[in-house]
C-alpha cells in the first residue's frame, strides 16, 4: 500500500522546509549499510549550533520518513562528520540527534576531529560522556574515512566521505518536490474523478429531448476536461520517472541508489494507481454514458411516438367520418377518390409508425433500461397501423358494393329510357303495314334480349346481394327503379301484342292519331283539321347517343355529329310521292301542329322545371350540385321558346309558298340552336349527375310527363333535324314550280345550319391550342385524314415523309388558319367514349399553296407552306371528299387573292 496515498495528513513535505534542506546540516544521500539501513549523514556544518530547534526537528523528521517502512524499520546509521570541528561541536551534535531523533537507530558513526588536541578531547570526553547521551546504539568513534570504510562500502558513501556514491543535494531536493507534486495531483485527480462519479451516480434522468441533451453534452465536456487532466497527469510521470533514472540512461555503468530505486517505484506505483484510477473511472463512464445515450434514445422515441400518434389519431378520425356510402355512381366515384386521398395522406404516417415501432424493437433488443416502456407503445402503433389497414379495406369493399348496385340501377334506368325512346321512335304509319309490323317487332325483341345487362331480373336475389348497404334512400330508389322496369316491360308486352295482330293480319287503313305525349294536361293543345292520308306527327325523331343523327358530347356522351344519310329513312316515313297541292298543305299544316306541340313542350320545361328551380317550397329539394347551375342544364333553352313563340309559321297555312321565304328570313336567328347544341355536353353531364333527384321526380309528377326532364332536353336537337326532312319533301311536291329555288335555298340554310353545329360540336373539342379560335375566322370544314410531312430544312434522318406509316390527324378549315389536331378517345364515367382533339399544328392561309393531284394516289392531295419547306400530303377517305375541302380551300385562297388586289 502507497503510504503517499494512505496517510490523510503528511506532517512535512518538502516544499514547506525547502530552505532548511537547502542548508544542507542533514542529508539523506541514498546509501545503506550493509544490512540495507538508510544512511543519514550529518556533514561539517560551521553553525550547527545555532540551527533552531524546531528547523532541526523538521529537517530529520522529513529524512527519516523517506525511506519505506521496511527500510526504516533496520534501523538508521548516521554519521557524524566534524574532523575539522572541536570536541564541543561534537558533544552538542550527539547531545541534539539523541534528544531529537525521531526514527530507530542502529550505529552512530563520528569522525572526531583531526587536530590532535581535540581528537584526544574527544577520546576522554566520549568515554566521560556517554552515558550522558541517552543513546542504546554504539557510538563509534573514527580518526579518518578509511575507518568508516571498514563498516560501510564505498559505493554507499558519497565522495566527501571517501566513497564513490553520486550525489547532489540540488537535484535530490528536486527529485523530491517533483515526486511529492506528483503524488498530491494523482491524489487531487483521484478526488475529482470520484466526485464526478458521485456526481454522475446520483443525477436524475430529464424527461425531454431539450434537457437530456444538453445534460449528456455537459457530462460529456467534463469527461474530457477530466480525461485531458489525467493525461496531463501521466505525462508529468512518466517526465518525473525519466528524470530520475537519467544517470542510468546517460551511463550503463551508473547504477541507482537504494534511495533512487525507492523513488523510481514511488512514481511507478503512482502511475500504477492513476491508470487503475482511470481504468475504474472509464468503466464506470462507459455505464453511464450508455444510460445518457439510452435515455435520449427513450426521449427521442417518446417524442416521435406522440407526434405520430397524434398524426395516426386524426387520420383514424377523419377515416370514422367517411360514413356516407353514396346514393349514385358520380358520389361513390367521388367517394373512392377521396378514400384514395386519405390512404395516400395516410402512408407516410403508416410508414413512420412502422419504422418507429420497428426502432423501439431493436432499442429492445439492444438491452434497453426502458424496455417496458417502449414494448407497449411498439405494440400500440402496429395495432393502430392495424386497425386503420383493416378498416381501409372495409371502406373499399363497402364503397365497392354500393358502386355496384348504382352501376346496375344506372344501367337499368338507362335501358328503361332507351326502351321508352326506342318505343316513340317506331313511327305507327310504317307500322300499319305488315312489313313494318314485323321490322318493330324484330327491333324490340332485339332490344328485349339486352335486359339481361341490367341484372335485376330477379329482385329478391338482389336485395339479398346488396343487403348490407341498402340504406332507406337507396332502397327506395332500387323499388323506384324495379317499378320503373316493370312498367316498360309492361309497354313491351302491350306494343308487341299490338304489332304482332298487325302483323298477323292487315285490316282496312285506319287514320292514325298523332300522339300529343308529355303535354300539360292542364293546357289544351289547339287541333288542326288534317286531310286524310298519312302524317309527320309519327315521324318525330329521337336521337340517342349511339351515333345516329345528332347527339351531344361531354364526358359521357359521343360527339355531336349529324349523319344527313340516316335521314334517308326517315323520308321514306313522309306522305309518300304527292307532288300536288293538296300534299304541300297537308306538310305545311303538319309543320304548324307539330311545332305548336314543340312550343307547349318548350313552355312546360321552363314553367315545370326551370322556374321552379327558384320555388322557395322546393329550393331545399334541390341537389348542392345543381345550385346555381340553371343556365347550365337548361342552356338557352328559353331564348329558343321566344323565337318559336311567334308562331310566324302558323302565316303559311294558306300560302305553302311563303314557307321557304320564312326560313331564308329567320336564318340567322336559326343559330341559336348551335349555342343550345354547344351547351349539351354540360347539361347531359349535370344531369347525370343530379337526374335521379327527388326534385325532378316532383317536377315531373306535377307535370304528368311520362318521360323524365332529359328526354325533353333533346327536342331542340331533334326539331332542328326535322326541318330540313319537310322542307326535302316540300322540295319534292315543287320541282316544276317557280318556288324551287327558294325551298333549295331555304334547305340549303338548314343544312348549313346543321353542319355548323356539327362542326362546331368538334371545334369546342380541341384541346392544346394557346391562341383564341374564335379569331381563326368562320370554320368552313372539318374531318379526319392520313397525313404525311416533310421539312426541307430538317435533318435527313429526321425527314417525316419517309414514313410509311401516316398520322392520324384531323384538320379544321378556318378562313385564316388550318389546324392540325390529333383525335383521342377516352371511356370516362362507364359511358361512351369521349373525343378529343389534342393540338398539334397549325398553317396559315396566307402562306400555304395546294396541289390537287399527288402521284400514285387520287385521294391524295398536297399542300405546302412557306414555298415549300414545309410539305404535307393528305390523303382523304373519298375522292368525293378529296375534292370538297380543295374546293373549299381554293375558295379560301381565291377571296384571299382578290382581297389583295
Amino acid at each position: 500500500t502507497d503510504e503517499i496515498m494512505q496517510q490523510e495528513i503528511r506532517p512535512l513535505v518538502a516544499v514547506d522546509i525547502i530552505e532548511q534542506l537547502h542548508r544542507q546540516f542533514a542529508i539523506l544521500s541514498g546509501g545503506r549499510g550493509k544490512d540495507g539501513a538508510p544512511i543519514i549523514t550529518f556533514p561539517e556544518f560551521a553553525g550547527f549550533s545555532d540551527i533552531p530547534d524546531e528547523d532541526f526537528l523538521n529537517v530529520v523528521t522529513y529524512l527519516t520518513s523517506i525511506p519505506s517502512l521496511e527500510a526504516a524499520s533496520i534501523g538508521f546509521i548516521i554519521i557524524i562528520d566534524r574532523r575539522r570541528d572541536k570536541w564541543s561541536a561534537v558533544k552538542a551534535s550527539l547531545t541534539r540527534i539523541a534528544g531529537a531523533f525521531p526514527g530507530n537507530l542502529q550505529l552512530v558513526f563520528v569522525l572526531r576531529p583531526s587536530r590532535f588536541i581535540q581528537r584526544t578531547i574527544a577520546d576522554i570526553g566520549i568515554k566521560l560522556y556517554r552515558d550522558d547521551f541517552k543513546m542504546k546504539v554504539p557510538i563509534i568513534m573514527l580518526n579518518s574515512v578509511s575507518d568508516l570504510h571498514g563498516y560501510i562500502d564505498k559505493s554507499q558513501l558519497t565522495r566527501e566521505l571517501g566513497g564513490t556514491l553520486e550525489y547532489g543535494h540540488s537535484q535530490w531536493i528536486h527529485h523530491r518536490t517533483a515526486i511529492e507534486n506528483f503524488a498530491m495531483t494523482v491524489k487531487t485527480t483521484a478526488q475529482m474523478l470520484q466526485t464526478f462519479g458521485t456526481d454522475l451516480a446520483e443525477t436524475e434522468l430529464p424527461n425531454d429531448v431539450q434537457c437530456t441533451e444538453e445534460l449528456l453534452s455537459a457530462h460529456i465536456d467534463h469527461h474530457s476536461k477530466l480525461k485531458d487532466e489525467l493525461k496531463l497527469a501521466v505525462k508529468q510521470g512518466a517526465t518525473l520517472l525519466t528524470c530520475i533514472r537519467e544517470p542510468v540512461t546517460r551511463s550503463a555503468n551508473s547504477k541507482l541508489s537504494p534511495d533512487e530505486l525507492e523513488n523510481v517505484a514511488t512514481v511507478e506505483r503512482l502511475l500504477a494507481q492513476l491508470d487503475e484510477t482511470e481504468k475504474a473511472f472509464d468503466q464506470f463512464w462507459t455505464k453511464h454514458h450508455l444510460k445518457l445515450e439510452q435515455c435520449l434514445q427513450l426521449r427521442h422515441f417518446e417524442y416521435d411516438f406522440r407526434e405520430v400518434k397524434l398524426t395516426l389519431d386524426n387520420l383514424i378520425e377523419a377515416q370514422a367520418g367517411f360514413a356516407d356510402i353514396g346514393d349514385s355512381v358520380t358520389r361513390v366515384e367521388h367517394l373512392l377518390r377521396e378514400q384514395k386521398l386519405l390512404e395516400e395522406k395516410g402512408q407516410e404516417p403508416l410508414e413512420k409508425a412502422q419504422s418507429l415501432a420497428l426502432h423501439g424493437e431493436q432499442l429492445i433488443q439492444n438491452n434497453h433500461y426502458a424496455v417496458d416502456s417502449i414494448r407497449p407503445k411498439c405494440v400500440e402503433l402496429r395495432r393502430i397501423c392495424d386497425d386503420f389497414t383493416n378498416e381501409t379495406k372495409k371502406k373499399y369493399d363497402i364503397l365497392g358494393k354500393s358502386l355496384e348496385l348504382h352501376k346496375q340501377l344506372d344501367k337499368a334506368s338507362q335501358w328503361c329510357e332507351a326502351g321508352i325512346y326506342l318505343l316513340a321512335s317506331q313511327a305507327v304509319d310504317k307500322c300499319q303495314s305488315q312489313e313494318g309490323a314485323e321490322t318493330a317487332l324484330v327491333e324490340i325483341e332485339k332490344f328485349l334480349v339486352t335486359a339481361k345487362e341490367h341484372q335485376l331480373s330477379n329482385p329478391k336475389e338482389f336485395y339479398n346481394q346488396f343487403d348490407l348497404i341498402l340504406t332507406p334512400e337507396i332502397k327506395a330508389n332500387a323499388q323506384r327503379i324495379l317499378q320503373k322496369l316493370e312498367d316498360v316491360q309492361e309497354m313491351f308486352d302491350k306494343r308487341q301484342v299490338s304489332l304482332k295482330k298487325l302483323a298477323a293480319k292487315q285490316t282496312r287503313p285506319v287514320q292514325p292519331v298523332a300522339p300529343h305525349p308529355e303535354s300539360s294536361p292542364k293546357r289544351a293543345s289547339p287541333k288542326i283539321t288534317r286531310p286524310a292520308g298519312k302524317t309527320w306527327s309519327n315521324s318525330v325523331v329521337y336521337l340517342s347517343t349511339t351515333g345516329r343523327g345528332l347527339a351531344a358530347q361531354n364526358g359521357n356522351s359521343a360527339l355531336v355529329q349529324l349523319r344527313l344519310a340516316d335521314c334517308s329513312a326517315l323520308q321514306k316515313s313522309c306522305m309518300g310521292s304527292l307532288v300536288n297541292k293538296s300534299h304541300q298543305h297537308h306538310i305545311i299544316n303538319e309543320l304548324i301542329e307539330t311545332e305548336r306541340v314543340y312550343v307547349e313542350e318548350l313552355q312546360s320545361i321552363i314553367e315545370g322545371y326551370a322556374s321552379e328551380m327558384d320555388n322557395p317550397s322546393l329550393v331545399h329539394l334541390i341537389p348542392s350540385a345543381l345550385q346555381n347551375k340553371k343556365e347550365i342544364l337548361f342552356g338557352n333553352l328559353p331564348e329558343i321558346y321566344e323565337f318559336h313563340n311567334r308562331h310566324e309559321i302558323e302565316n303559311c297555312i294558306e300560302n305553302p309558298e311563303l314557307l321557304a321565304r320564312c326560313f331564308l328570313k329567320r336564318k340567322e336567328d336559326l343559330q341559336i340552336y348551335e349555342k343550345y347544341c354547344q351547351n349539351k355536353p354540360r347539361s347531359e353531364a349535370l344531369w347525370r349527375q343530379c337526374g335521379d333527384s327527388i326534385f325532378f321526380q316532383e317536377c315531373q309528377r306535377k307535370l304528368d310527363h311520362k318521360l323524365s326532364l332529359d328526354a325533353y332536353l333533346l327536342k331542340p336537337v331533334q326539331r332542328i333535324t326535322k326541318y330540313q326532312l319537310l322542307l326535302k319533301e316540300m322540295l319534292k311536291c315543287s320541282k316544276n314550280s317557280e318556288d324551287t329555288a327558294e325551298l333549295e335555298e331555304a334547305l340549303a340554310t338548314v343544312l348549313d345550319i346543321i353542319k355548323s353545329v356539327n362542326d362546331s360540336m368538334h371545334q369546342i373539342a380541341i384541346t392544346g391550342y394557346e391562341g383564341d379560335v374564335s379569331e381563326l375566322g368562320k370554320l368552313l370544314m372539318q374531318g379526319s385524314f392520313n397525313v404525311w410531312t416533310d421539312h426541307k430544312k430538317g435533318h435527313n434522318k429526321v425527314k417525316d415523309f419517309a414514313r410509311f406509316k401516316p398520322m392520324q390527324r384531323h384538320l379544321f378549315l378556318y378562313t385564316k388558319m388550318l389546324l392540325f389536331c390529333k383525335k383521342r378517345e377516352e371511356n370516362t364515367d362507364g359511358h361512351e367514349k369521349t373525343a378529343s382533339y389534342s393540338f398539334k399544328n397549325s398553317l396559315k392561309m396566307s402562306t400555304v399553296g395546294i396541289t390537287e393531284n399527288v402521284k400514285g394516289d387520287n385521294k391524295k392531295f398536297e399542300i405546302w407552306y412557306n414555298g415549300r419547306e414545309e410539305v404535307y400530303i393528305i390523303q382523304a377517305s373519298s375522292v368525293e371528299l378529296k375534292n370538297t375541302w380543295i374546293s373549299e380551300i381554293r375558295k379560301v385562297l381565291t377571296g384571299q387573292l382578290e382581297a389583295c388586289r
